[in-house]
């Protein structure tokens, strides 16, 4: 059979005398089209772009083993950053994938060149993404770190797998990616998030600041703030009398903020799973604008993240590359809440939802 796609060169195993520095393989499933890829390329890399575009000839992409190319395929030259590109895709053969232990739906390959950054470091904590079983205490940093946990999200999206230089292969569970974000410049009323989370799960609540859905109350900092001014009246008014008519004005002030507080800048939901743990939607200013959101008029002004996050009863398989089953089934199950939250509170904000790997996700989807 041909393949549409031109084939990809053996790369040289890890173990041999003088392995590539920096060369990792994005493996992807069938039908993943190149501009699929350079979207998430741009979500995390403001200024990728393609050197080269690919050129795959239009038709029906051919089953089986690649045993050559269709005349005119060429691979595509995507950087990433200044160092680092991406070149492909390239076709696949059964014998590849089989040899470097890829998974059975590999098809499609791209190659990724990128400096070799690695630094010793002590292990603590879990390891979610693989990286510690692939890459040891010497894990790689600045921009090899950047490009290999983009790698990580980038397969976990679209359904692939990350062969690292090293020859371990990483397939991040997409079901993992369980946490969303709506991005907006709107902010809502704590009452207005309260009931978007009860459309989905009915014994949510209000938690933190703005636990009075009529009225959020001020932060300790806040009110402080409002009420150090009454120290500061008068300080270096030389007459008595309007010494006085400042500490009265400042009385006043002080009693007007104790009745009416300023509304907190951030505040909370919590919906209580039961054995499946906690939902927690936390809404707060962002104050960096994620890359996603580039090019956006709205974004250039304040942009306001509603996190919709589950915390899972047991923190060390949160961060379990492989967890257990019982922890997948309740993931499963708070996943309904979370994807629900972040829809329902998309309909009242608007503005974009964003997953784990800061890609955008279509709210129809959830």
């Amino acid at each position: 059979m041909v393949s549409l796609l031109p084939p990809l060169p053996d790369v040289p195993a890890a173990a041999g005398p003088t392995p590539p520095p920096g060369r990792h393989l994005l493996v992807l499933p069938e039908g993943v089209a190149a501009d699929e890829v350079e979207v998430l390329a741009v979500s995390r890399f403001p200024h990728a772009r393609w050197e080269r575009p690919p050129r795959v000839p239009s038709g029906r992409r051919a089953s089986g083993a690649a045993r050559g190319a269709a005349p005119g395929a060429t691979a595509g030259v995507l950087r990433l950053g200044r160092l680092s590109t991406l070149t492909g895709p390239f076709a696949l053969e059964p014998g590849q994938v089989a040899r470097w232990g890829l998974p059975t739906g590999s098809r499609v390959a791209w190659v990724v060149d990128c400096p070799r950054e690695r630094v010793e470091a002590p292990a603590y904590g879990g390891d979610r993404d693989g990286l510690r079983r692939a890459f040891g205490t010497a894990g790689p940093v600045r921009e090899e770190l950047r490009v290999v946990q983009w790698l990580v999200a980038a397969a976990r999206r679209l359904g692939g797998a990350l062969r690292t230089e090293t020859g371990v292969v990483l397939e991040p569970e997409m079901d993992a990616a369980l946490d969303l974000v709506v991005l907006t410049d709107r902010w809502a009323e704590p009452a207005v998030v309260l009931d978007a989370a009860r459309r989905v799960v009915a014994r949510a609540r209000l938690d933190g600041p703005g636990a009075d859905p009529g009225r959020p109350r001020a932060t300790p900092a806040e009110a402080g703030a409002a009420l150090a001014q009454r120290e500061q009246a008068g300080a270096g008014v030389a007459d008595p009398a309007e010494r006085r008519r400042l500490h009265a004005e400042a009385d006043a002030f002080d009693q007007h903020m104790r009745e009416n507080p300023p509304p907190s800048e951030a505040f909370g939901v919590q919906v209580d799973l039961g054995v499946d743990g906690i939902v927690v939607v936390e809404v707060a200013v962002e104050h960096e604008v994620p890359s996603v959101l580039g090019g956006l008029d709205w974004a250039r002004g304040e942009v306001v993240a509603y996190q919709v996050r589950w915390e899972a009863p047991d923190v060390e398989e949160l961060e379990s590359e492989r967890p257990s089953l019982t922890h997948r089934v309740a993931r499963g199950r708070a996943a309904r809440a979370v994807r629900g939250i972040a829809r329902e509170l998309h309909g009242e904000v608007g503005g974009e939802i964003a997953d784990m790997g800061g890609f955008l996700v279509d709210p129809a989807d959830l």
